[in-house]
Parts: C-alpha cells; sequence; structure tokens
C-alpha cells in the first residue's frame, strides 16, 4: 500500500513528465539535434524532489498550481542543465545517470555543452514568462533568487570547490559549505520558491529557508552514504567514484556510522524548522525522512 508521501512524490513526477515534454516538444526546425539532446536530458526520470518541494511549499500558501508547477519546472530544468554539465568528461566523466547513458555518451561532449546551456536560458524563460506569475516583482525575484542559487556564489561555486579542493586540505565546515553551495542551494531555492509565490511573512521565509538548510545537508550526506553501500544498477548510475578517486566526503572525514548519525540528526531538525506550519507541512516532514532513506 503506497503512503502518502510516495503517492505525492510519485503523483509530481507523472505532473512534471507531463509539463516538461510540452515546454520541450520535438523539434524539426535546422536545430533540432539540440532540442532532442535537451529532451533526453530533461525527461529521462529522476525523483523530482526539487519540483515536490516548489509545490509542497508553495501549497503552505495557498498558491494556485498555475504558478508554482512553471516553477517547478523551471527548477527540474536547471537542475538538469548542472546534471549534464557534471557528467562531462572535464567534471566527473560519467557515462550513466538515472539508469541510461549520459546526454554526452548519447550524443556527444559538443551537443551536451550546448544542451546544458539552452536549458540554463530556458529555465529562466520559463520564469520571466507572465504566464508564471502576474506579479512581475514575483518573477523578478524568482529570476534573481535562482541567478543566485545556481551561480559563483551558488551551485557553480560549490562545483568549483569540489573540482579544484585538496581532498587532504578539506574539514568538515569546509565540505559542509561546498555542498550548501552544490547541492543545497538549488534546494533552498525550491523552498524559498513557495515562500516567494505565497508572499510569505518573515518568519515564514524563515523557517522554510533552515528547513532547506538542514535537507540540503542530510541530502548530500546520504549521497556520500550511498556512493559507498549502494549497488550502480539499483542507483542507476556508478558508484564508489568517490571512495576510488580519494575524493573527500562526509563519509571520509566523519566515518560511515557517524554520517548516518549525521544525516538523521539534520533531518529531523529540518522537520522541527516546521512547527510553524503545524500540520500543512507533514509531507515536507516526510520530504524530510525519505531524504535519509532513500536507496537511491
Amino acid at each position: 500500500m503506497e503512503d502518502k508521501f510516495s503517492a505525492a512524490l510519485r503523483q509530481t513526477a507523472q505532473l512534471m513528465d507531463r509539463e516538461l515534454d510540452a515546454l520541450l516538444p520535438e523539434s524539426t526546425n535546422p536545430e533540432w539535434q539540440l532540442h532532442d539532446a535537451m529532451r533526453y536530458a530533461v525527461l529521462s526520470g529522476g525523483k523530482r524532489l526539487r519540483a515536490f518541494l516548489v509545490i509542497q511549499c508553495a501549497d503552505l500558501f495557498d498558491v494556485a498550481r498555475e504558478y508554482s508547477v512553471p516553477v517547478a519546472c523551471a527548477l527540474e530544468i536547471m537542475h538538469t542543465y548542472s546534471l549534464v554539465h557534471d557528467d562531462l568528461p572535464c567534471m566527473d566523466d560519467d557515462d550513466l545517470r538515472r539508469g541510461v547513458p549520459t546526454v554526452h555518451k548519447k550524443f556527444d561532449e559538443t551537443l551536451a555543452v550546448l544542451a546544458g546551456d539552452a536549458l540554463q536560458t530556458l529555465a529562466f524563460e520559463i520564469l520571466a514568462d507572465p504566464k508564471t506569475h502576474p506579479s512581475g516583482s514575483v518573477r523578478a525575484e524568482l529570476v534573481r533568487k535562482l541567478a543566485q542559487a545556481a551561480g559563483g556564489h551558488g551551485m557553480v561555486g560549490g562545483q568549483t570547490m569540489d573540482i579544484y579542493a585538496n581532498a587532504s586540505e578539506i574539514s568538515v565546515p569546509v565540505i559542509t559549505r561546498l555542498q550548501q553551495l552544490k547541492t543545497g542551494a538549488l534546494i533552498a531555492f525550491a523552498c524559498e520558491a513557495g515562500a516567494i509565490l505565497g508572499h510569505a511573512a518573515p518568519a515564514q521565509i524563515t523557517s522554510l529557508r533552515a528547513y532547506a538548510h538542514d535537507l540540503g545537508l542530510a541530502f548530500q550526506i546520504t549521497d556520500d552514504i550511498l556512493d559507498v553501500e549502494g549497488e550502480s544498477t539499483e542507483m542507476g548510475k556508478a558508484t564508489r567514484k568517490d571512495v576510488d578517486a580519494g575524493k573527500a566526503t562526509f563519509v571520509s572525514l566523519l566515518g560511515l556510522e557517524k554520517a548516518k548519525i549525521h544525516a538523521n540528526m539534520l533531518a529531523g531538525q529540518a522537520s522541527n524548522h516546521l512547527s510553524i506550519f503545524r500540520n500543512n507541512a507533514d509531507l515536507l516532514r516526510d520530504a524530510a525522512t525519505f531524504t535519509v532513506q532513500r536507496k537511491k
């Protein structure tokens, strides 16, 4: 019997697949190869957890789905661009993503770079579209926040740290900062986007930011744990790459058992930050539990 959270996450994934398919129609234009690569990247599955967070946080403020769903799509598209570039030979050099060949393996490296570039700009195009929200100031704030989350002081900054950091010099505070940027920044945007759409009060925004902070770290620590304990067939991507590369992770710095304890502590803290929303945030609390219990 499927529980309420699993059903809601599955329904969000199905909704995203329909909406993203419509946003990225098949093309017969001369640049069709680019659109094929974009569609392949975006429609290759995934949990759609970031989209789920956008919609659930917006639901806290009774935001119409006609506004929260496009924002969720924009975030999924931005996240997908980051994965396409992250998988490139000059980055993590991965052959599999979500159980299928990565974009540069399915097509080629050039098309993967261009598809990532086009996906990034499409995300901002969606947020700036008047159909996404009638208020120009809301749209502008969404664009600004996503640019910050994805840029040099967000995801790209964290990726830079990840690539160029000397593993022997990385401490727990340093890797925490790295992952807050690389993984946590888009998760933080997902939660804050719902607050922006809902014109949330300062105390409500603070609660969602704190929730996102702890959720993002719990998510990344669990990723590090799964890289050690997970099976590539279940994960849909190569495992033990960080270990084999001698890369610093939460597991290498804390040890496996302490990493698990820390992830569970963060998930609990994330849930506690939502007390201001009472029972209305139960699905978000479930998301925190899911984050540390997932197997892929």
